[in-house]
C-alpha cells in the first residue's frame, strides 16, 4: 500500500493547486443592443443571437 513518506509543506500543496481556480466568464456586448452576454448565446435583453437574427424578439413580440 502507498504510503507518503514525508509530509507536503504548505508550500507545495499550494503550488499544486495553484492551476485549480476556475477561470473568469467571459462576456461580450450585444451588437444590437449593447448588454453584455455570453459569447454563442441569445442576448437576454433583446432576444438576438446576432444583429440580423432575431430568435427570441419575434416570439416575444408575438406574445404580447
Amino acid at each position: 500500500m502507498a504510503v507518503p513518506k514525508k509530509k507536503v509543506s504548505k508550500s507545495r500543496r499550494n503550488l499544486r493547486r495553484a492551476h485549480h481556480a476556475l477561470p473568469a466568464s467571459a462576456y461580450v456586448e450585444c451588437k444590437n443592443c449593447g448588454e453584455l452576454k455570453r459569447p454563442h448565446s441569445v442576448c437576454g435583453h433583446c432576444g438576438y443571437y446576432r444583429e440580423d437574427m432575431p430568435v427570441l424578439a419575434q416570439t416575444a413580440a408575438a406574445e404580447s
